[in-house]
């Protein structure tokens, strides 16, 4: 590992013994408090999740998805906690429409993010259950001061939210969305998060909360039932991973777009990547052809497990990434079909203890806000993951009752030899797989600390296969991108290259980085 900061950057790694990193500090530092407290990295990365949905609401809530990925000291677990369709989502349902709705109750899909704070304390916590909640509920409760990013965001997501009162009434103070500084109460969430508390999730899928998210859905026109909460659970998963010049990415297997960034480092493999100078023209066009070759075949097969039409196991055959690898042509930009998913606004966090236990974990409403449904008197913002179907006959990620949608959240999580390096992850909608392999590029090829790699230029590739590039990056580099086909759209919106939160470990300790495009912070002792 290198430990020189070539790039400009705000931050500085953080070395310590006990880590928390996230794109909020209010946040990390309730994780570090449970680490003070004697708990281990579970009680903190979930006491970080929660508290993640009263200080930074525009990414995340209590109507959220989550995945974690963590080293127990033994072993790599991964946690599916996405939520699935109401049974009522049948294909008469949707009849008549060409797209998934976007907002409403019909992109409403059972919430998951509670059943992972219950799941990965259950099966690791040493504190209390009710420990956890405290630094959430103090701020939900007493206020706490928005901090700049979480403010730009919060205001950028009105426009999507006028037809829904109820998210008003929640979020907004006198019709408006707060400025940094300002402070902000959610005291229904105090009570919420209370009632989770208490019941250990229970009351959230099966008692009173259930309860009221369902009589509001039945107001509403929704198919959200007291049998669909019921019938959610979180699944222990095997990470799929991928090997990679001596290293291995992990990913959760699909229903996640995790299998992309493990596709991209596949074909990866087959070039010589030390060939090419980091940031070079060559270096950036070899990721960038290989990541399109990845959405290509990621968007078309990822579903929920139960209905895809090919394995993952297929989709990683070496001979056939091999086979993919041979498409790419060095002096030339190509476009592969792809499908891909619009809007997500996402929340994730990292933390490490002194005994080896490693975290990473994700949680999202979305986009922004999620759904605009806002359960009165609760402050539950309702996800929108159900606009991750499709309606196209045939194609596995069509919509069902009772199933996964397509998910563009995923935590990461990296090893050597069968031992944890490093646990990370780049929120960002479809920035994430790509973020994720552009990170094991910097930290693997090019040997780059994790702040190194956080604060380096990143390129996004978008919807229609279009490249946006960082204004940090090199103008000769772009240029001779473009000279080589690739369409170079506009980084005006700097928030599609996502924001990283990385934790590395060292012989003792662990080095913490925390990306300069959020408002967070890695801390640690």
């Amino acid at each position: 590992m290198r430990w020189d900061f070539p790039y400009a950057s705000q931050r500085m790694p953080v070395m310590a013994r006990n880590v928390v990193a996230t794109s909020q500090p209010l946040a990390a530092q309730a994780g570090l408090q449970m680490l003070a407290k004697g708990g281990n990295a579970v009680d903190a990365a979930v006491a970080t999740a929660i508290t993640l949905t009263v200080v930074e609401p525009p990414m995340n809530g209590i109507g959220s998805d989550a995945f974690a990925i963590l080293w127990d000291g033994k072993q790599l677990v991964g946690l599916n906690a996405s939520g699935r369709a109401p049974a009522g989502w049948t294909e008469q349902r949707f009849a008549g429409r060409d797209a998934m709705p976007m907002f409403g109750w019909d992109s409403v899909t059972v919430p998951g993010c509670v059943s992972a704070w219950v799941a990965l304390h259950e099966r690791y916590g040493k504190l209390k259950f009710t420990d956890l909640f405290e630094p959430a509920m103090r701020y939900a409760e007493g206020g706490y001061t928005v901090s700049p990013i979480t403010a730009s965001a919060w205001e950028g997501q009105m426009p999507k939210y006028t037809d829904y009162p109820d998210f008003a009434a929640a979020f907004l103070r006198h019709g408006k969305p707060p400025r940094p500084g300002e402070s902000v109460r959610f005291p229904e969430q105090a009570r919420t998060l209370g009632l989770i508390a208490e019941s250990k999730g229970k009351a959230f899928y099966q008692g009173q909360l259930a309860e009221q998210i369902v009589a509001h859905s039945r107001a509403g026109g929704g198919a959200m039932s007291m049998e669909d909460l019921a019938a959610h659970k979180a699944d222990w998963v095997e990470p799929l991973g991928q090997d990679y010049r001596g290293y291995r990415l992990h990913e959760i297997p699909p229903n996640g777009q995790g299998i992309a960034a493990l596709i991209m480092l596949g074909i990866l493999k087959n070039i010589d990547m030390s060939r090419y100078a980091v940031d070079s023209a060559d270096s950036v066009h070899a990721q960038i052809e290989a990541m399109k070759l990845a959405f290509a075949d990621v968007y078309r097969n990822v579903s929920d497990p139960a209905t895809m039409q090919v394995t993952p196991a297929q989709m990683l055959d070496p001979d056939y990434l091999a086979q993919r690898a041979k498409q790419i042509d060095m002096k030339k930009a190509k476009y592969p079909l792809a499908e891909l998913p619009r809007g997500g606004e996402t929340v994730y966090l990292t933390a490490a203890d002194a005994s080896g236990m490693m975290v990473s974990m994700i949680q999202s409403n979305f986009m922004g806000f999620g759904s605009g449904i806002v359960v009165p008197g609760t402050g539950i913002a309702l996800q929108n993951r159900g606009y991750g179907f499709n309606l196209k006959p045939g194609h596995p990620n069509r919509v069902g009752p009772r199933k996964r949608p397509f998910q563009t959240i995923i935590p990461g999580f990296l090893t050597r030899g069968g031992q944890p390096v490093m646990s990370f992850g780049v929120m960002g909608a479809v920035m994430q797989a790509q973020g994720h392999a552009q990170m094991v590029v910097r930290v693997v090829d090019y040997e780059q600390n994790p702040q190194a790699a956080s604060d380096a230029p990143r390129w996004f590739v978008d919807l229609e296969m279009n490249v946006s590039f960082e204004k940090e990056f090199d103008p000769d580099v772009v240029k001779e991108l473009r000279a080589r086909g690739h369409r170079v759209g506009s980084d005006a919106l700097g928030f599609n290259f996502g924001g990283a939160q990385l934790i590395h470990r060292l012989e003792d300790g662990y080095c913490g980085a925390s990306d300069h495009r959020k408002d967070g912070c890695a801390i640690g002792f």
